[in-house]
């Protein structure tokens, strides 16, 4: 037996396994992104489509979808946020990071999935990216040719910052 990929701590058998192969639905948007996440991992792409919104299927590649996942070693699904989803819930919303290595370099693809239930059954519809926080400076930027802030009366490039 085999830990599931997306991070539960379940065996596949029990945990996505049965939800790709359709042998059992997802009660929670939650429980449809770890499968999708898995689906990558297993290169299940008819599920990854099959998974996403009617509306939306027409706009997937096959192929770039099989090319990503089976050129991936995928490293790791964290949730960040999970935010409404629930079995009650008729929309969702996941932020989730899932690590990747491709082409010797580790990677991160981050995003907020949104998720909508058709019919009972979860569906992803679609994605955006996490607003980027703005670093700010909390002292003074101190210049090569300033004077040094240590008190020493030699220009910081002649004195701290060398």
């Amino acid at each position: 037996m085999s830990a599931c990929p997306c991070g539960t701590g379940k065996e596949y058998a029990e945990c996505c396994e049965p939800i790709i192969t359709g042998s059992r639905i997802t009660e929670t948007a939650e429980g449809l992104m770890r499968s999708r996440y898995t689906a990558y991992v297993k290169a299940e792409v008819s599920y990854i489509i099959k998974s996403t919104h009617p509306d939306k299927q027409k706009d997937y590649d096959e192929k770039a979808i099989q090319d990503w996942s089976t050129k991936s070693d995928w490293l790791g699904f964290e949730l960040i946020n999970a935010a409404r989803g629930q079995a009650e819930d008729n929309e969702g919303q996941i932020e989730f990071i899932a690590w990747y290595r491709q082409k010797g370099d580790r990677q991160k693809h981050h995003e907020i999935a949104n998720f909508s239930k058709v019919d009972g059954k979860w569906y992803f519809v679609d994605s955006e990216s996490p607003a980027v926080e703005q670093y700010v400076r909390e002292t003074p930027k101190v210049g090569r040719n300033a004077p040094c802030s240590c008190g020493s009366g030699k220009k910081f490039k002649k004195c701290c910052g060398k």
